[in-house]
């Protein structure tokens, strides 16, 4: 879980990770990578982690701040689960839906887990129109390299086989992280024949007057992220 900035709200998020239960006696590892907030997150989560004892939760700062993509990596590399969700500090996916992602993974059938907006009848906060329009774009131009049939290629739930996207090697910082795990998943699947699924998700997104901080010059990073690891490195 990247967070940044994220004091005011992180322990409702925290509290409902809590409160999920996994399917198959699973347990449940929580890894929270500040990135050097300049509010109270870091008190909260201190707060929280000692009020909580019973959630295993790993706390790590940044002393600088670097942005959502690279917080994942150093989360990513710091997790020792089987299975990895990727889980914004925010409040607009909901946790309970866990079981949805890991239901293929558990069936046998899946090596990695999207977690679609955009299918399914979940509910789905109305937001805007443009901003969905660019989402739908973005996923249509990655699908054109990939060869990846998605419905939405930013969302924030991605599930992964743990030891899987630790061989993955990542170096977007910020929200250009999206479609570069997408190109390199895409990748892996063509060559070592992973099993790519999606499923539909709930979506309650916040308005930037709630704390959102993805603006119109990512989706921009976002095509030329698109472009550079799938047509200019590709390695």
């Amino acid at each position: 879980m990247p967070a940044y900035n994220e004091g005011r709200t992180i322990h409702l998020i925290l509290d409902k990770i809590k409160a999920v239960t996994l399917p198959g006696g699973m347990e449940k590892e929580v890894i929270i990578v500040n990135d050097c907030s300049r509010d109270n997150t870091e008190e909260a989560i201190l707060r929280y982690q000692q009020e909580n004892p019973s959630l295993p939760l790993t706390y790590y700062r940044h002393e600088v701040n670097q942005g959502k993509g690279a917080a994942l990596r150093t989360g990513i590399s710091k997790a020792t689960g089987s299975w990895l969700i990727i889980q914004d500090a925010d409040l607009e996916y909901d946790p309970r839906e866990y079981e949805l992602l890991l239901k293929p993974a558990l069936e046998g059938v899946a090596d990695v887990v999207f977690g679609s907006r955009f299918m399914g009848g979940n509910p789905h906060r109305i937001l805007f129109f443009w901003h969905t329009i660019g989402n739908k774009f973005l996923t249509f131009l990655s699908n054109m390299f990939t060869n990846l049939n998605l419905t939405d290629m930013e969302t924030c739930y991605k599930m992964f086989r743990t030891d899987l996207i630790q061989q993955v090697k990542l170096e977007e910082n910020r929200f250009g992280f999206e479609p570069e795990v997408t190109a390199k998943i895409g990748r892996l699947a063509k060559k070592q024949n992973l099993r790519v699924y999606e499923v539909g998700i709930s979506y309650y997104g916040r308005t930037y007057a709630d704390g959102k901080k993805i603006g119109w010059k990512d989706g921009f990073r976002a095509i030329y992220c698109i472009m550079k690891y799938n047509l200019w490195k590709r390695g």
